[in-house]
């Protein structure tokens, strides 16, 4: 949707992306056809069906939200903001605009994820934390040492980009719960005008810590949804056989 209000192609899903869809779609379809297998248990599996599809919804709108956000950032060549153009602001604030609803999208989709692996796999991570995060979940499969699979290389795909995940959960939880963050800004700036320059932040940095953690959140839905193909076909088939 978006790449076409930006006048470009329309996407085309492939490598891991596409792969990371697939799996999901088939996940959905084994989830619906458990509901008519266990009809005692349809609304919980009804339940995951619906959470599944709206995780492919959450990882679309996040892939384009981090492409817009990279295409306005290729419109802004000026550090400061005094220099800037009209045209050159608005791109400005467009990059702004993805770059915020990005990150903030990034933990949503996590702890959404989180939650789907909870209910799936029943870590009862609520009872540790009741209103437990994505992070929360990981910590709970080594607790409970269960599905250590799955939940040793959730947690090593997260390793590996920790340190760009953690400046972006820095910024999510500064414009989300801190009103007077926006406040230091709007001073830090005034005081930069009135040496007579204000610079835009690094915008390459900031720009490559949203893209890196939306690859860590592709290919956690692609490990998770991966190994849940493999675990409720499994399920199925000792089902079958004790038939």
């Amino acid at each position: 949707m978006l790449r076409s209000l930006l006048g470009e192609p329309p996407r085309k899903n492939e490598g891991l992306f596409a792969d990371t869809l697939e799996a999901m779609e088939r996940t959905a379809g084994l989830f619906r056809n458990a509901m008519d297998m266990h009809l005692e248990q349809k609304q919980d599996y009804f339940k995951l069906q619906v959470w599944t599809y709206g995780l492919i919804s959450s990882i679309d709108e996040l892939e384009q939200c981090t492409y817009a956000a990279a295409f306005f950032r290729r419109a802004v060549h000026t550090r400061l903001m005094n220099d800037m153009g009209s045209e050159e602001k608005g791109d400005y604030a467009r990059y702004v605009y993805f770059y915020k609803d990005g990150f903030i999208r990034v933990f949503s989709l996590l702890d959404k994820l989180g939650t789907l692996l909870n209910e799936l796999y029943e870590l009862n991570t609520a009872k540790v934390k009741p209103h437990y995060s994505y992070f929360t979940v990981l910590r709970q499969f080594q607790y409970l040492k269960v599905h250590r699979d799955l939940g040793n290389k959730l947690t090593s795909i997260y390793e590996g980009r920790k340190d760009y995940v953690s400046r972006l959960r820095r910024r999510r939880n500064m414009e989300i719960h801190y009103m007077n963050a926006e406040m230091q800004d709007d001073l830090w700036h005034k005081h930069q005008a009135m040496q007579g320059r204000l610079e835009v932040e690094n915008l390459d940095e900031h720009l490559a810590d949203l893209t890196e953690s939306y690859q860590m959140v592709l290919e956690s839905l692609h490990t998770a949804f991966k190994y849940t193909l493999f675990y409720i076909s499994n399920q199925s088939n000792r089902n079958n056989m004790q038939k």
